[in-house]
Protein backbone atom coordinates (compact mmCIF):
# COMPACT_ATOMS: atom_id res chain seq x y z
CA UNK A 1 0.00 0.00 0.00
CA UNK A 2 1.29 3.48 -0.88
CA UNK A 3 0.20 6.23 1.48
CA UNK A 4 -0.56 9.78 0.42
CA UNK A 5 1.92 12.38 1.73
CA UNK A 6 1.73 16.00 2.80
CA UNK A 7 4.75 18.25 3.28
CA UNK A 8 5.17 20.00 6.64
CA UNK A 9 7.92 22.10 8.16
CA UNK A 10 11.16 22.30 6.20
CA UNK A 11 10.36 19.75 3.51
CA UNK A 12 9.20 16.85 5.65
CA UNK A 13 6.86 14.68 3.54
CA UNK A 14 4.63 12.92 6.08
CA UNK A 15 2.62 9.84 4.98
CA UNK A 16 -1.10 9.76 5.83
CA UNK A 17 -0.66 6.67 8.00
CA UNK A 18 2.11 6.12 10.54
CA UNK A 19 3.16 3.61 13.17
CA UNK A 20 3.06 4.76 16.79
CA UNK A 21 5.50 2.56 18.68
CA UNK A 22 4.41 2.94 22.31
CA UNK A 23 3.11 -0.67 22.33
CA UNK A 24 6.54 -1.90 21.21
CA UNK A 25 7.85 -0.42 24.45
CA UNK A 26 5.80 -2.95 26.42
CA UNK A 27 2.68 -0.87 27.05
CA UNK A 28 0.56 -3.04 29.40
CA UNK A 29 2.49 -6.23 28.49
CA UNK A 30 6.09 -7.14 27.58
CA UNK A 31 7.11 -7.29 23.92
CA UNK A 32 10.02 -9.50 22.89
CA UNK A 33 12.70 -8.25 20.50
CA UNK A 34 11.52 -10.90 18.04
CA UNK A 35 7.91 -9.68 18.11
CA UNK A 36 9.05 -6.07 17.79
CA UNK A 37 11.22 -6.90 14.78
CA UNK A 38 8.50 -8.97 13.10
CA UNK A 39 5.95 -6.19 13.64
CA UNK A 40 8.22 -3.58 12.14
CA UNK A 41 9.06 -5.87 9.22
CA UNK A 42 5.35 -6.24 8.44
CA UNK A 43 4.83 -2.49 8.69
CA UNK A 44 7.62 -1.89 6.19
CA UNK A 45 6.39 -4.63 3.86
CA UNK A 46 2.95 -3.03 3.77
CA UNK A 47 4.25 0.42 2.96
CA UNK A 48 4.50 2.15 6.34
CA UNK A 49 7.26 4.77 6.23
CA UNK A 50 6.37 7.07 9.16
CA UNK A 51 7.40 6.00 12.66
CA UNK A 52 6.75 7.77 15.96
CA UNK A 53 8.55 6.96 19.20
CA UNK A 54 9.65 8.57 22.49
CA UNK A 55 12.13 7.98 25.31
CA UNK A 56 9.21 7.30 27.68
CA UNK A 57 7.85 4.43 25.56
CA UNK A 58 9.25 1.49 27.46
CA UNK A 59 11.89 3.70 29.10
CA UNK A 60 14.00 3.62 25.97
CA UNK A 61 12.92 0.19 24.74
CA UNK A 62 10.75 1.49 21.88
CA UNK A 63 13.58 3.65 20.54
CA UNK A 64 15.99 0.71 20.75
CA UNK A 65 13.63 -1.67 18.94
CA UNK A 66 12.90 0.91 16.26
CA UNK A 67 16.52 1.92 15.79
CA UNK A 68 17.66 -1.69 15.43
CA UNK A 69 15.17 -2.12 12.61
CA UNK A 70 15.60 1.20 10.82
CA UNK A 71 19.40 1.04 10.85
CA UNK A 72 19.22 -1.33 7.86
CA UNK A 73 16.83 0.89 5.87
CA UNK A 74 17.77 3.78 3.54
CA UNK A 75 17.51 6.93 5.66
CA UNK A 76 15.70 8.93 3.00
CA UNK A 77 12.97 6.29 2.74
CA UNK A 78 11.27 6.98 6.09
CA UNK A 79 10.13 9.78 8.38
CA UNK A 80 11.03 9.47 12.06
CA UNK A 81 9.65 11.39 15.03
CA UNK A 82 10.68 11.19 18.67
CA UNK A 83 10.08 13.37 21.72
CA UNK A 84 11.78 15.45 24.39
CA UNK A 85 11.02 16.42 27.97
CA UNK A 86 12.12 13.27 29.78
CA UNK A 87 15.63 12.06 30.43
CA UNK A 88 16.09 8.40 31.30
CA UNK A 89 18.01 7.79 34.50
CA UNK A 90 18.46 4.80 36.82
CA UNK A 91 16.89 5.75 40.17
CA UNK A 92 18.71 5.24 43.45
CA UNK A 93 17.45 2.41 45.63
CA UNK A 94 14.81 -0.21 44.90
CA UNK A 95 12.40 0.48 42.07
CA UNK A 96 9.18 -1.37 41.32
CA UNK A 97 7.85 -2.21 37.90
CA UNK A 98 6.77 0.68 35.71
CA UNK A 99 3.05 1.45 36.09
CA UNK A 100 2.34 1.17 32.36
CA UNK A 101 5.36 -0.32 30.59
CA UNK A 102 6.36 -3.91 31.28
CA UNK A 103 9.59 -5.78 30.66
CA UNK A 104 11.55 -2.54 30.48
CA UNK A 105 15.13 -1.52 31.30
CA UNK A 106 15.91 -0.13 34.79
CA UNK A 107 15.90 3.50 33.62
CA UNK A 108 12.96 5.72 34.56
CA UNK A 109 11.91 9.03 33.00
CA UNK A 110 12.85 12.26 34.75
CA UNK A 111 11.12 15.46 33.62
CA UNK A 112 13.47 18.00 32.06
CA UNK A 113 12.08 20.61 29.68
CA UNK A 114 15.12 22.89 29.95
CA UNK A 115 17.10 23.94 26.89
CA UNK A 116 20.14 21.92 27.96
CA UNK A 117 17.99 18.97 29.03
CA UNK A 118 16.37 18.83 25.61
CA UNK A 119 19.73 18.88 23.88
CA UNK A 120 20.87 15.97 26.07
CA UNK A 121 17.60 14.16 25.37
CA UNK A 122 18.13 14.41 21.61
CA UNK A 123 21.69 13.08 21.88
CA UNK A 124 20.58 10.16 24.04
CA UNK A 125 17.66 9.32 21.72
CA UNK A 126 20.00 9.24 18.73
CA UNK A 127 22.31 6.91 20.64
CA UNK A 128 19.43 4.54 21.41
CA UNK A 129 18.15 4.75 17.85
CA UNK A 130 21.68 4.37 16.43
CA UNK A 131 20.78 6.94 13.79
CA UNK A 132 22.33 10.28 12.86
CA UNK A 133 19.12 12.29 12.84
CA UNK A 134 15.38 12.40 13.33
CA UNK A 135 12.96 14.44 11.24
CA UNK A 136 10.42 15.61 13.83
CA UNK A 137 10.84 16.41 17.52
CA UNK A 138 7.83 16.81 19.79
CA UNK A 139 7.67 18.33 23.26
CA UNK A 140 6.15 15.38 25.16
CA UNK A 141 3.24 15.78 27.60
CA UNK A 142 4.34 18.95 29.41
CA UNK A 143 0.98 19.17 31.23
CA UNK A 144 2.38 20.64 34.46
CA UNK A 145 5.45 22.24 32.90
CA UNK A 146 4.19 24.76 30.36
CA UNK A 147 6.55 27.62 31.22
CA UNK A 148 9.62 25.40 31.14
CA UNK A 149 8.42 23.82 27.92
CA UNK A 150 7.86 27.08 26.05
CA UNK A 151 10.91 28.90 27.43
CA UNK A 152 13.31 25.96 27.33
CA UNK A 153 12.23 23.00 25.20
CA UNK A 154 10.61 25.05 22.44
CA UNK A 155 13.64 27.34 22.11
CA UNK A 156 15.91 24.30 21.82
CA UNK A 157 13.75 22.72 19.11
CA UNK A 158 13.41 26.03 17.28
CA UNK A 159 17.21 26.32 17.25
CA UNK A 160 17.59 22.77 15.91
CA UNK A 161 15.06 23.57 13.18
CA UNK A 162 16.85 26.82 12.28
CA UNK A 163 20.14 24.93 12.05
CA UNK A 164 18.59 22.32 9.74
CA UNK A 165 19.17 19.52 12.26
CA UNK A 166 15.44 18.67 12.26
CA UNK A 167 12.71 19.39 9.74
CA UNK A 168 9.73 20.02 12.02
CA UNK A 169 8.92 21.13 15.57
CA UNK A 170 5.90 19.70 17.35
CA UNK A 171 4.30 18.83 20.65
CA UNK A 172 2.46 15.66 21.59
CA UNK A 173 -0.23 15.47 24.25
CA UNK A 174 -3.44 13.78 25.37
CA UNK A 175 -5.18 17.16 25.65
CA UNK A 176 -5.75 19.89 23.09
CA UNK A 177 -5.98 22.95 25.33
CA UNK A 178 -2.25 23.26 26.00
CA UNK A 179 -1.47 22.51 22.37
CA UNK A 180 -3.67 25.46 21.46
CA UNK A 181 -1.65 27.59 23.86
CA UNK A 182 1.56 26.43 22.18
CA UNK A 183 0.08 27.44 18.83
CA UNK A 184 -0.43 30.96 20.16
CA UNK A 185 3.00 31.29 21.79
CA UNK A 186 5.34 29.58 19.32
CA UNK A 187 5.83 28.60 15.70
CA UNK A 188 4.94 24.91 15.48
CA UNK A 189 4.85 22.73 12.39
CA UNK A 190 2.79 19.89 13.84
CA UNK A 191 0.98 18.55 16.88
CA UNK A 192 0.42 14.96 17.88
CA UNK A 193 -3.01 14.79 19.50
CA UNK A 194 -3.81 11.51 21.23
CA UNK A 195 -7.39 10.47 21.86
CA UNK A 196 -9.13 13.83 21.58
CA UNK A 197 -10.31 13.52 18.00
CA UNK A 198 -11.70 10.04 17.60
CA UNK A 199 -14.96 8.31 16.79
CA UNK A 200 -15.77 8.49 20.51
CA UNK A 201 -14.25 11.84 21.54
CA UNK A 202 -14.46 14.89 19.29
CA UNK A 203 -13.56 17.46 21.95
CA UNK A 204 -10.89 19.00 19.68
CA UNK A 205 -13.33 19.65 16.83
CA UNK A 206 -14.79 23.05 17.65
CA UNK A 207 -11.71 25.08 18.63
CA UNK A 208 -8.44 23.23 18.25
CA UNK A 209 -8.61 21.81 14.74
CA UNK A 210 -9.78 25.11 13.17
CA UNK A 211 -6.93 26.87 14.98
CA UNK A 212 -4.44 24.42 13.49
CA UNK A 213 -5.91 24.95 10.03
CA UNK A 214 -5.66 28.72 10.41
CA UNK A 215 -2.01 28.50 11.49
CA UNK A 216 -1.03 25.76 9.02
CA UNK A 217 -0.12 23.33 11.80
CA UNK A 218 -0.36 19.68 10.81
CA UNK A 219 -2.17 17.37 13.22
CA UNK A 220 -1.21 13.74 13.75
CA UNK A 221 -4.20 11.86 15.16
CA UNK A 222 -3.08 9.18 17.61
CA UNK A 223 -4.92 6.94 20.03
CA UNK A 224 -7.71 6.37 17.53
CA UNK A 225 -9.00 3.40 19.54
CA UNK A 226 -8.98 5.53 22.72
CA UNK A 227 -6.67 3.05 24.52
CA UNK A 228 -8.77 0.06 23.45
CA UNK A 229 -12.44 0.85 23.99
CA UNK A 230 -13.00 1.37 20.24
CA UNK A 231 -11.32 -1.92 19.45
CA UNK A 232 -13.38 -3.94 21.92
CA UNK A 233 -16.10 -2.00 23.77
CA UNK A 234 -17.01 -3.77 27.02
CA UNK A 235 -16.88 -3.30 30.76
CA UNK A 236 -13.26 -3.01 31.80
CA UNK A 237 -12.10 -1.69 28.43
CA UNK A 238 -9.48 1.07 28.59
CA UNK A 239 -10.15 4.72 27.79
CA UNK A 240 -7.31 7.23 28.11
CA UNK A 241 -5.18 4.45 29.68
CA UNK A 242 -7.63 3.72 32.52
CA UNK A 243 -10.85 1.72 32.88
CA UNK A 244 -13.55 3.36 30.75
CA UNK A 245 -16.53 4.95 32.54
CA UNK A 246 -19.82 3.15 31.95
CA UNK A 247 -21.39 5.97 29.84
CA UNK A 248 -18.49 5.81 27.40
CA UNK A 249 -18.74 2.03 27.16
CA UNK A 250 -22.44 2.39 26.40
CA UNK A 251 -21.77 5.02 23.72
CA UNK A 252 -19.07 2.86 22.14
CA UNK A 253 -21.52 -0.06 22.05
CA UNK A 254 -24.09 2.12 20.30
CA UNK A 255 -21.50 3.11 17.69
CA UNK A 256 -20.57 -0.55 17.26
CA UNK A 257 -24.24 -1.44 16.70
CA UNK A 258 -24.44 1.05 13.81
CA UNK A 259 -21.26 -0.39 12.32
CA UNK A 260 -22.67 -3.92 12.55
CA UNK A 261 -25.81 -2.89 10.68
CA UNK A 262 -23.58 -1.94 7.77
CA UNK A 263 -21.30 -4.97 8.05
CA UNK A 264 -18.28 -2.85 9.02
CA UNK A 265 -15.95 -3.55 11.96
CA UNK A 266 -16.00 -0.82 14.59
CA UNK A 267 -12.20 -0.78 14.35
CA UNK A 268 -12.38 0.26 10.69
CA UNK A 269 -14.67 3.20 11.42
CA UNK A 270 -12.46 4.22 14.34
CA UNK A 271 -9.32 4.03 12.22
CA UNK A 272 -10.73 6.08 9.36
CA UNK A 273 -12.84 8.74 11.08
CA UNK A 274 -10.07 11.16 12.19
CA UNK A 275 -8.44 11.25 8.75
CA UNK A 276 -11.45 13.05 7.26
CA UNK A 277 -10.63 16.34 8.95
CA UNK A 278 -8.47 18.54 6.70
CA UNK A 279 -6.25 19.51 9.65
CA UNK A 280 -5.30 15.86 10.17
CA UNK A 281 -2.26 15.07 8.04
CA UNK A 282 -1.52 11.62 9.44
CA UNK A 283 -3.18 8.96 11.57
CA UNK A 284 -0.95 6.91 13.85
CA UNK A 285 -1.70 3.30 14.62
CA UNK A 286 0.00 1.25 17.32
CA UNK A 287 0.52 -2.49 17.62
CA UNK A 288 2.55 -4.91 19.72
CA UNK A 289 2.71 -7.83 17.28
CA UNK A 290 2.22 -8.57 13.58
CA UNK A 291 -1.37 -9.77 14.03
CA UNK A 292 -2.45 -6.48 15.63
CA UNK A 293 -0.64 -4.39 13.04
CA UNK A 294 -2.00 -6.40 10.14
CA UNK A 295 -5.51 -5.96 11.46
CA UNK A 296 -5.03 -2.21 11.90
CA UNK A 297 -3.78 -1.82 8.34
CA UNK A 298 -6.67 -3.92 7.06
CA UNK A 299 -9.05 -1.62 8.94
CA UNK A 300 -7.48 1.40 7.22
CA UNK A 301 -8.22 -0.22 3.85
CA UNK A 302 -11.77 -1.41 4.64
CA UNK A 303 -14.50 0.07 2.45
CA UNK A 304 -17.11 1.96 4.51
CA UNK A 305 -20.43 3.04 2.99
CA UNK A 306 -21.37 6.69 3.37
CA UNK A 307 -24.68 5.57 4.93
CA UNK A 308 -22.80 4.38 8.02
CA UNK A 309 -21.48 7.87 8.69
CA UNK A 310 -24.90 9.37 8.00
CA UNK A 311 -26.49 7.02 10.52
CA UNK A 312 -23.91 7.94 13.18
CA UNK A 313 -24.75 11.60 12.66
CA UNK A 314 -28.48 10.94 12.66
CA UNK A 315 -28.27 9.04 15.95
CA UNK A 316 -26.25 11.84 17.56
CA UNK A 317 -23.13 9.71 17.92
CA UNK A 318 -20.89 12.09 15.96
CA UNK A 319 -21.48 15.82 15.41
CA UNK A 320 -23.14 16.93 12.21
CA UNK A 321 -20.31 19.41 11.61
CA UNK A 322 -17.59 16.73 11.69
CA UNK A 323 -16.07 16.06 8.25
CA UNK A 324 -16.97 12.56 7.10
CA UNK A 325 -14.37 10.21 5.62
CA UNK A 326 -13.45 9.50 2.09
CA UNK A 327 -10.45 7.21 1.57
CA UNK A 328 -7.48 9.52 2.28
CA UNK A 329 -4.74 7.07 3.18
CA UNK A 330 -3.88 5.91 -0.33
CA UNK A 331 -2.18 8.05 -2.93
Amino acid sequence: MTFAKRVIGNGCAVPALGFGTAPLGGLYAPVSPEDAAATLELAWARGVRFFDTAPQYGNGLSERHLGAFLAAKPREDFVLATKVGRLLRVPAGAQGEDAYYKGTPPERPVFDFSYDGVMRSVEESLARLKLARVDILHIHDPDDHYEAAISGAYKALDALRSQGVIKAVGAGMNQWQMLARFAQDGVFDCFLLAGRYTLLDQSALAEFLPLCQARNIAVFAAGVYNSGILADPRAGAKFNYDDAPTPLVEKALRIEAVCRRHGVPLRAAAMQFPSAHPAVVSTLTGARNPAELGDNLDMAETSIPSALWSDLVEEGLIPAEAPLPQTRFQS
